[in-house]
C-alpha cells in the first residue's frame, strides 16, 4: 500500500495511491484511518513529502562498492547523526544551495518509517515496528563539517532532506536497489545487500539507546557514487518499488531590503 500527502487547489490531503488514482483517507496513518470517498488523479495533484517526520536519524558511510568488501567485523559504535525536520521537502521542490557554497552532494537512500513505539527491540523483531519505506536524499554540504568530525551542520540546512514520493508499506527492504541519476546520467545503483550495517541491526541498535516513535525516519545510508552538484542540476533518486524522488538544485537568493 502506497501512502502519500499532496495538495490540490491549495488544500492538503493524505491518501492511498492506487495506479493513477489517489483515494483520500482520514485518521491516523499509523493507526486507525478510513477512506473518505474522495478520489483524485495523480496528474492533478502536487505531491508533498509523504509524512511530517517526528525526527530524522541518518547513518554515515554505510555502503561498500561490492559485497566482497563487506567487513568481517562491524563497528562497535556506528556513525549516526540527526537532521532537523525543518530540512524536509517533497518531490519537485528546489534544494537550495547555501549562500557562499558553490557545490553540495546528493545522497540517495532508502528511508525507513517507524510505525510503532520501539525500545530495546531485538533484531529479529525490528520489522514489526516498521510502518513502511520511502526515498530520502541526504543532501550534504561537507564544507560545514567540523574538523573534529561533527556532521550535523553540513546536513542541517533547509531543503536538505527531500522525501517521497510515497511511503510503500509492502516492500522487501533487503531486495531493492538504491539508484540516483544526475541530469539523466546514472550515478548510484546498489542493492541494499551492500550495506555495512544492515537495517535490522541499525534500528535495533538505535532502540537500545533511544525510544523510536511513529513517524521517525531512519536514513539507511547512500551507495557509492554520490557526487558534488551545482545550481541547475537535477537529481532523481529512485527505488523502483517506491518511485522516483526528483528535485532540482538552486542557488540561495539574496535578501532584498524594502524601504
Amino acid at each position: 500500500m502506497k501512502f502519500a500527502r499532496f495538495t490540490i487547489n491549495g488544500e492538503k490531503y493524505t491518501g492511498v495511491v492506487i495506479d493513477d488514482v489517489i483515494r483520500e483517507i482520514q485518521g491516523d496513518m499509523f493507526g486507525e484511518w478510513e477512506y473518505t470517498g474522495k478520489i483524485f488523479f495523480k496528474h492533478e495533484v502536487k505531491f508533498l513529502a509523504p509524512l511530517e517526520p517526528n525526527q530524522i536519524i541518518g547513518i554515515g558511510a554505510n555502503y561498500v562498492p561490492q559485497k566482497e568488501d563487506l567487513p568481517d567485523r562491524l563497528p562497535e559504535i556506528p556513525v549516526f547523526f540527526f537532521k532537523p525536520t525543518s530540512s524536509v521537502i517533497g518531490p519537485e521542490e528546489e534544494i537550495v544551495i547555501p549562500k557562499g557554497v558553490d557545490q553540495v552532494k546528493f545522497e540517495s537512500e532508502l528511508a525507513v518509517v517507524i510505525g510503532k513505539e520501539a525500545k530495546n527491540v531485538p533484531e529479529s523483531d525490528v520489522l514489526d515496528y516498521v510502518f513502511g519505506y520511502t526515498i530520502g536524499n541526504d543532501v550534504t554540504a561537507p564544507q560545514f563539517f567540523h574538523q573534529d568530525g561533527h556532521w550535523t551542520l553540513g546536513k542541517a540546512f533547509d531543503t536538505f532532506t527531500p522525501l517521497g514520493p510515497v511511503i510503500e508499506t509492502k516492500l522487501d527492504p533487503f531486495n531493492v536497489n538504491v539508484k540516483a541519476r544526475l541530469n539523466g546520467v546514472e550515478k548510484q545503483n546498489s542493492p541494499t545487500a551492500f550495506m555495512i550495517i544492515p537495517i535490522c541491526k541499525m534500528i535495533s541498535y538505535l532502540t537500545n539507546i533511544m525510544t523510536l516513535k511513529p513517524g521517525d525516519v531512519v536514513l539507511t545510508g547512500s551507495p557509492i557514487g554520490a557526487e558534488f552538484v551545482r545550481a541547475g542540476d537535477t537529481i532523481e533518486c529512485e527505488i523502483e518499488e517506491i518511485g522516483t524522488l526528483r528535485n532540482t538544485f538552486a542557488a540561495a537568493k539574496e535578501c532584498t531590503k524594502i524601504g
